[in-house]
């Protein structure tokens, strides 16, 4: 009998030895897959890096190089954003709140919709609402919140990945011209100044204003958006008017939530985040933050909203992060890889995985287009990159048929973005073949 219970004894031992001894071997082998393809690159010699692989059965990190450090996440920040968007807006967005007051009159209040009008969503429900309403009384006490988000690049405003946020944008807040330079938008026809006769021009709009400039180039003018200036006054009431043919009229008072305030949704959450993952787009993160602020909060402002998240949802983050906005221009974001690793966990335990690998890119689709070509389905991830800022977090499902939880931030480089690009992908498609 003894000898049978030192027999399991012994087993039980060297299993558990046997045990520690591969996930050391294994901690081993991504440590040296990493300084391969990665820490020893002569590109990065100058680089911050942190990078973390984490196994979520476990709930053990396989590796973690500068882990717990502090990164400029760029477009990373994105997840964060994603999580809270996921959670809070239910499986349709709220387009407006409004009141009916009869004789063809509504109280309306805007919820930050980034899809009114927007020419990647042709139904327009909120649309044919209004549109059908012989006075509109909008309200904009719910937006306490800057057009332009904290530490956002000044001179980048021409630029359509930084198109402006406001209560109810309208046609993505962004101006589109023709292959003429003519605007989308008749609205705007007679903003544009017209300096040359050639097809071979640009267009920049003023600071502060909606005025539009056609300048000359080396180059024919293309379809261009440009962003246009929401902090005129009346703008937007003034466009719904242009639209709408119906008499639109801004007001000051708050809308109470109270059972007579109905809701119009306007297009699937979903559709919105997977759009926003894919291209990265900024416009539509900073607006799906603030609508998850006006759902919580009942007013659409930035600071609110990141600080109700840190101290809930987010309260148990591994590094407490500074977080600015909902898409990672800013430059005041400083987010660990740990903290990229506990986020996607979290939306991993409460979302079902079907929906999250719908609105992350795989290989080869979206902003990862051209990279993991062979591995569709085996990697789903959120790209991140500022100028010498690169980011990449997200899951992988290796061909031993594990999945695992990674994020690598890298700043400070002085090379190429695809080079780096390139390294990311030699050290994540090692880990999926080999682990």
């Amino acid at each position: 009998m003894k000898s049978k219970l030192c027999v399991v004894k012994s087993l039980a031992i060297f299993c558990v030895m046997l045990f520690l001894f591969s996930s050391c071997s294994l901690q081993k082998k991504i440590a040296k897959e990493a300084e391969q393809s990665i820490l020893n690159d002569a590109h990065l010699s100058t680089a911050h890096i942190g990078i973390v692989v984490y196994n979520p059965s476990q709930k053990k990190y396989l590796y973690s190089y500068q882990g717990e450090k502090y990164f400029i996440p760029a477009s990373n920040t994105k997840l964060f954003t994603c999580y809270a968007a996921m959670k809070y807006l239910g499986d349709s967005l709220t387009g407006i709140r409004y009141v009916n007051k009869g004789n063809g009159i509504i109280e309306v209040e805007a919820n930050g919709d980034p899809t009114f009008l927007h020419p990647d969503f042709k139904n327009q429900l909120v649309f044919n609402f209004l549109q059908s309403q012989q006075k509109i009384l909008l309200t904009d006490e719910n937006w306490k919140e800057n057009s332009l988000g904290l530490g956002w690049a000044w001179d980048d405003y021409n630029d359509d990945y930084m198109a402006e946020r406001s209560v109810m944008p309208i046609y993505g807040n962004v101006l589109s011209f023709n292959a003429e330079g003519k605007p989308f938008v008749p609205f705007f026809e007679n903003r544009i100044i017209n300096n040359t006769s050639s097809y071979q021009f640009s267009i920049k709009r003023a600071i502060a204003a909606n005025k539009f400039e056609t300048i000359s180039s080396a180059k024919n003018f293309e379809v261009t958006n440009i962003p246009f200036y929401t902090n005129e006054k009346d703008i937007l009431t003034n466009l719904l008017k242009d639209t709408l043919h119906t008499n639109v009229e801004q007001v000051h008072f708050k809308i109470d939530r109270w059972p007579d305030v109905l809701k119009m949704h306007s297009q699937p959450t979903d559709s919105v985040l997977k759009i926003m993952m894919h291209r990265s787009d900024n416009f539509f993160a900073e607006q799906s933050l603030l609508m998850v602020s006006n759902e919580l909060l009942g007013v659409m402002n930035d600071e609110k909203i990141i600080d109700t998240l840190l101290q809930t949802d987010y309260k148990e983050l591994p590094q407490k992060p500074k977080w600015v906005d909902g898409s990672g221009l800013s430059r005041y974001n400083l987010i660990s890889p740990k903290d990229f690793v506990f986020v996607l966990e979290k939306m991993q335990n409460e979302f079902q995985w079907n929906r999250i690998a719908n609105i992350l890119p795989t290989a080869n689709e979206g902003t990862l287009k051209g990279l993991y070509k062979n591995y569709v389905g085996k990697i789903f991830a959120k790209t991140g990159s500022l100028s010498n800022n690169i980011s990449l977090s997200g899951y992988i499902i290796t061909n031993k048929k594990h999945r695992y939880i990674f994020s690598v931030l890298i700043n400070n480089h002085q090379s190429s973005t695809m080079i780096i690009r390139k390294d990311i992908e030699k050290f994540i498609t090692a880990i999926i073949e080999k682990y």
